[in-house]
């Protein structure tokens, strides 16, 4: 079988500045990216910003994603919770159907769901949780994407389910063996130096599949790569990974922004 040539697009977190509170270089990311995720308000935004994000993505052909989460403004979205399927559902489908609102004010179409911070973590890991998760964007809108990381019981439960996906990796984060995330606290959790991610991204291009940090391949279709917009070397990552990208033929456009 003649191996997938990858063609991926890159996507980030954005919109998550909110009040007085400045969160990430929104305007330089949006430059680069071919995908935003926009915060919903629960973890990080507001609706001023979730607007002025929106119509900034439009205006610069990017699509457009609901960004989800637990109910956790202080702890920005990355404290474990525990609820109810049919309470989390809703406060899913709310996030979800508040930027879609702004979306349709804006021109704009709403592209993908990816759920932020715990709730995507968690949901990698628990195949109850991630059918709630999926079930809850059938609910809103059962041709609607998710975007979930490869290799996670979010990706089987959206295949299980019926729900368009899309697969993504994660430029700054180190895999364990077993295709989630290594925690934070860990030391080489997150890489910070630009080369270093851009090394990251082009060794699971080039494998077909996740590298973990003992040396496995985890073999998956890749469709979009993820750049957290919150950290200090966002943009200078983005910048030097669409590079890399592109000078290989592998950069793909994320079409979808705008309503025709």
């Amino acid at each position: 079988m003649t191996p997938r040539t990858p063609c991926v697009d890159l996507n980030a977190d954005l919109g998550e500045s909110f009040g007085a509170w400045t969160m990430g270089d929104d305007e330089a990311l949006l430059a680069i990216v071919g995908r935003a995720n926009v915060a919903c308000g629960f973890h990080a935004g507001d609706p001023l910003v979730m607007r002025r994000t929106v119509r900034r993505a439009r205006e610069r052909g990017v699509a457009i994603g609901a960004h989800p989460s637990f109910p956790d403004l202080q702890g920005f979205g990355r404290r474990r919770m525990e609820m109810e399927p049919e309470e989390l559902q809703a406060l899913l489908i709310v996030q979800i159907g508040a930027l879609a609102g702004v979306c349709r004010a804006e021109g704009a179409r709403l592209a993908h769901v990816k759920p932020h911070g715990a709730l995507n973590n968690m949901a990698c890991a628990d195949e109850a949780l991630a059918r709630t998760v999926v079930q809850a964007v059938r609910a809103f809108d059962p041709a609607l994407p998710l975007l979930a990381p490869a290799c996670s019981a979010l990706e089987r439960a959206a295949l299980a389910l019926g729900q368009p996906v899309l697969r993504e990796v994660f430029a700054d984060r180190a895999y364990q063996d077993d295709g989630q995330l290594v925690p934070r606290r860990e030391p080489g959790a997150v890489l910070h130096d630009p080369d270093e991610a851009v090394a990251h991204v082009l060794a699971m291009l080039q494998a077909g599949g996740l590298v973990t940090r003992g040396g496995r391949v985890l073999p998956t279709p890749i469709d979009s790569v993820c750049v957290h917009g919150d950290g200090p070397q966002a943009v200078q990552t983005a910048r030097r990974l669409r590079e890399a990208l592109a000078q290989r033929g592998w950069l793909a456009s994320a079409a979808g922004a705008v309503v025709a």
